[in-house]
């Protein structure tokens, strides 16, 4: 599991900072794509009872 759950703090943080990009440019239809892949990891870890504290938190 420890492989799993430092994919997924990898991907989400990945996805913070797609997030983080698309909104410095103004990128709305990136803003809505890197939201929604933030909301599916955050339910995936929830459903797998993965804290992200350490990984930053939930956007």
């Amino acid at each position: 599991m420890h492989e799993f759950t430092a994919e997924l703090r990898a991907r989400l943080a990945e996805a913070r900072e797609e997030l983080r990009r698309a909104r410095e440019s103004g990128d709305e239809h990136g803003v809505q794509v890197a939201s929604g892949r933030l909301d599916n990891l955050n339910r995936l870890a929830a459903d797998h009872g993965i804290s992200l504290e350490a990984a930053g938190g939930a956007e």
